[in-house]
């Protein structure tokens, strides 16, 4: 079976966050189950940058009035066809906005681009190859479902994920004459939201099925607190929405070989990760007091729960942790942070920016991370605590809730407990999780069961790519390696 995946970005080609992990790693985890993933994505700066060896497919005159190629390549263990149209990709820094923070005024054009030429793909643009499935990305691949569906013909499968339904690609109605779409798309069942055109709202329409990145968070959505005015929608096709868990890359990601550590260990080896503790806590300027150390690793924003997270700080410190920040975000977290620093010299220090190397090291090395999201589609960093022994501690939330087990008594009992859970939204309920958390950590022997238990806890892709596997087969009724009369 040959998939299309459409994506903005796509690790370790480009990324600003959780979808290009997702892109980068569904290829490889689908590869021996009898599906074939090329990804479509744009010729940023950074993309083309890596390519080598491509070869022009196919040259357009006009891709919403620039000329483009779209050039095929194996780079990095995937492949990929490139939109090269420098007039729309080429561009500095991150792929959305510009230096100076705005979205860039185009990315209607730019991203409509994207699901234009995959719909084009899918009714064979390119010689010789005619994918059997599209699988549409976030709101910036929306559009693709709907050039399928208000085409000439509706003869190709899609599939929508939403890896966070809060960016929904909004913009005003004057664009929709320019999108290449017929009149009567501009519609409920087409690309119409409250008077304007959503993108997301066009996939979710459009698309055969509809996924999201957690079981719990398909739930949430389709209520009015969660769905973010597309809850109506979600909940009349319900039969058509799953939730499909993301995994992680787990050699990527793996504390036995990783690099980035000071020392590499192992679950039976849990007590060398005092090394890179050492090493986190010089990076960081902090002390060496015998404490719990938290970090976060994350963008500074209110849905990720910075805001409550600065609220409990300074408890955190009286209850004897430290804690280690890398991240940026909103300009006003970044200096409640700064403050925190200023306020408490060796016990709070933080890092803007974001720094792959570090965050491994960070994993690596502290004791539990800190993730009091609002709202959480998936989460990844808690996958990676629990892959490296960093215990999370999370809201009870999304993926978070799918993926950490509580260590409440039963647990603890049971000795299945992986982490510490919390109700979202609360400062007290965080405060709590870390005064559990830090007594948990008093506990050596406890702490160690709880830690190497995470350790060996299967957060690959392999059970999530069963289920795309499965997926596409009952979308197109076509067999892949997992279906048993295969």
């Amino acid at each position: 079976m040959e998939v299309l995946s459409v994506a903005s970005e796509v690790y370790p080609l480009i990324k600003t966050g959780g979808l290009a992990d997702v892109a980068g790693a569904l290829p490889g985890a689908l590869a021996g189950r009898g599906v074939t993933m090329r990804t479509l994505v744009p010729g940023y700066p950074a993309v083309m940058s890596k390519l080598s060896g491509g070869r022009v497919v196919r040259e357009l005159d006009d891709l919403f009035g620039v000329p483009a190629k779209l050039i095929a390549a194996r780079v990095e263990g995937l492949d990929v066809i490139v939109i090269d149209a420098p007039a729309l990709y080429d561009r500095p820094g991150n792929p959305y906005v510009s230096p100076d923070g705005w979205d860039w005024p185009d990315n209607w054009k730019r991203f409509a681009a994207l699901g234009w030429v995959a719909a084009e793909l899918a009714h064979g643009l390119v010689a010789g190859y005619r994918p059997n499935l599209l699988h549409c990305h976030d709101w910036q691949a929306g559009l693709a479902p709907a050039y399928i569906k208000f085409g000439p013909t509706d003869d190709v499968k899609t599939v929508m994920t939403i890896h966070n339904i809060a960016f929904k690609g909004s913009f005003g109605p004057e664009i929709f004459g320019q999108l290449r779409l017929p009149p009567h798309a501009f519609e409920m069942g087409g690309v119409e939201f409250y008077g304007g055109v959503s993108y997301l709202k066009s996939g979710m329409e459009c698309a055969d099925y509809v996924t999201t990145v957690s079981p719990n968070y398909a739930d949430e959505i389709r209520t009015p607190e969660f769905g973010m005015g597309l809850e109506g929608l979600l909940n009349g096709r319900a039969e058509t929405v799953v939730g499909i868990l993301n995994g992680i890359d787990v050699d990527a990601w793996n504390p036995a070989t990783d690099r980035a550590l000071v020392q590499t260990y192992s679950a039976n080896t849990i007590h060398a990760r005092q090394v890179n503790k050492r090493a986190v806590v010089e990076k960081f300027g902090l002390d060496g007091a015998d404490g719990p150390l938290f970090c976060v690793i994350s963008r500074l924003t209110d849905q990720k729960g910075m805001d409550l997270l600065l609220q409990t700080v300074d408890g955190l410190v009286d209850l004897g942790g430290r804690l280690a920040v890398l991240g940026s975000g909103d300009a006003a977290l970044e200096d409640g942070f700064r403050t925190m620093w200023a306020r408490h010299p060796g016990k709070v220090s933080i890092v803007t920016g974001y720094n792959e190397q570090l965050s491994h090291l960070m994993q690596g090395g502290c004791d539990a991370i800190l993730i009091p999201s609002r709202f959480e589609p998936c989460g990844l960093t808690q996958l990676y605590g629990l892959r490296y022994g960093c215990v999370p501690v999370v809201s009870r939330i999304g993926g978070l809730a799918d993926t950490v087990i509580d260590a409440n008594p039963a647990a603890l009992a049971a000795e299945v407990a992986t982490g510490v859970v919390f109700d979202a939204g609360s400062a007290h309920a965080l405060y709590e999780a870390i005064r559990r958390t830090t007594r948990l950590y008093h506990d050596d022997k406890v702490w160690k069961k709880i830690q190497r238990r995470g350790m060996k806890s299967d957060v690959s892709w392999d059970t999530s790519a069963v289920r795309y596997a499965e997926l596409y087969a009952i979308i197109t009724g076509l067999m892949t390696n997992d279906d048993p009369d295969h």
